[in-house]
């Protein structure tokens, strides 16, 4: 079965690219080297740093598994080529609120980089999909 495609920029792709390199040159030898020390203090089984330190690096696993299938899949939204004519991934849009006379400005940008402080909404959050394909105006 194939995966689904991640919808992505060029620029939440830079930022998983980036991850990732952290994550596998200095993240795993920082959890490797706090397993070593660990170990060196005698008794593992009630060592919780060692513990603790098994568990970091299981999740930094986990993560590097995760972008990597991210990656694997990802097809780049290249925000030069966006139909400006209609709102689609990559778009930044204003959209005005009547409830508290407002107006809100963000970017449609695919489920992996939402991120509402930063002003990013997923194309598959409930306003996402309201208004992919709305035209200026609508």
């Amino acid at each position: 079965m194939e995966e689904k495609k991640t919808l992505l920029t060029y620029a939440g792709l830079t930022k998983l690219e980036d991850e990732l390199h952290d994550l596998k040159v200095n993240k795993r030898k920082e959890v490797a080297d706090k397993i070593k020390e660990a170990r060196e203090q005698g008794d593992l089984s009630e060592n919780a740093e060692y513990d603790a330190a098994k568990d970091e690096q299981r999740d930094i696993e986990a993560r590097i598994e995760e972008i990597e299938k991210i990656l694997k899949n990802a097809e780049i939204v290249v925000e030069d080529e966006v139909d400006l004519d209609k709102v689609s991934v990559g778009c930044k849009v204003k959209v005005y609120d009547v409830e508290f006379d407002e107006e809100m400005e963000f970017r449609l940008v695919g489920s992996t980089e939402a991120n509402s402080l930063e002003g990013k909404i997923s194309n598959e959050s409930p306003v996402g999909k309201a208004l992919i394909g709305a035209k200026k105006g609508d």
